[in-house]
């Protein structure tokens, strides 16, 4: 499930996008990675796409109580699926995607060194879904030190319905936090934030300390996507390791006041169901 644009060659041209749009790894992507902390790529035709978008409905039609992680939200039109974890081991399609081949070569690219997956998630922002707070990744993930994240569009991604925004050249350190583990808002404040409009099929990829955030779905469309991350294969494969511990510190956390948890850091702003 290769992208359209081929080796070495830089897309400027996706309508509905600002950025440049880079093939994988290539020399450039590489560079404006290491650069700016994020990187914009091409990842899947069209094809490929339709056969995503087929794989993830059968995703979210799954029941609630197998192995995976269904998350809800409540909103104005009712509960909602918010989020899936923990789903390559039961979708092979999914699993040969993200854990294999082209997504596996430019995180190493990225990192500089090979990679494998260390978690992954659909993000499911339904209309009047809730955003993200700002905050950076690396809190939130245990075990290793050397990691990048991405967000592969499953559909469309718009200021409308809630696509990322991210901060450039700001991934040096782990900035300032509040009690809920996102950015202080003195510190959120005084960041130059970029909205980053995606077309489906193109892959936001981000450093685990490069500040990002995402606004509520304010259209009349549902918007998905996929985020994996990976780290450095040198410090093991800790996939299983990191789920379980994300459920331990689940359990002794006992939720989050009025608010869903998805995550090891509460930057998530949808309503409990």
């Amino acid at each position: 499930m290769r992208g359209s644009v081929g080796p070495g060659a830089c897309a400027r041209s996706l309508p509905g996008v600002g950025q440049p749009v880079f093939s994988h790894a290539t020399t450039d992507a590489v560079e404006f990675y290491r650069r700016h902390g994020w990187v914009l790529t091409a990842t899947l035709d069209a094809a490929a796409c339709a056969a995503l978008r087929d794989w993830v409905d059968a995703v979210m039609a799954w029941p609630d109580d197998g192995e995976w992680l269904h998350y809800r939200e409540m909103t104005d039109d009712g509960p909602r699926l918010c989020r899936t974890e923990n789903f390559v081991p039961f979708h092979t399609g999914l699993r040969e995607l993200l854990a294999t081949g082209a997504m596996v070569e430019t995180a190493g690219a990225l990192l500089g060194e090979p990679a494998v997956l260390y978690k992954e998630k659909i993000n499911y922002k339904a209309v009047g879904g809730a955003g993200y707070a700002p905050h950076q990744d690396a809190p939130a993930y245990r075990f290793v030190e050397s990691h990048v994240s991405c967000m592969v569009a499953i559909d469309d991604a718009d200021a409308e319905n809630g696509c990322l925004e991210v901060v450039s050249d700001a991934f040096d350190t782990v900035l300032p936090m509040d009690d809920e583990g996102c950015i202080r808002a003195d510190v959120m404040d005084t960041l130059d934030w970029e909205t980053v409009e995606v077309r489906a099929g193109t892959t936001l990829w981000f450093h685990s300390r490069t500040p990002h955030r995402s606004g509520p779905n304010r259209s009349d469309r549902d918007r998905r996507a996929l985020y994996p991350t990976y780290n450095a294969r040198r410090e093991g494969d800790l996939r299983a390791a990191y789920y379980q511990q994300k459920l331990a510190e689940f359990t002794d956390a006992g939720g989050v006041d009025g608010r869903v948890q998805v995550s090891l850091i509460n930057d998530f702003q949808g309503r409990s169901v």
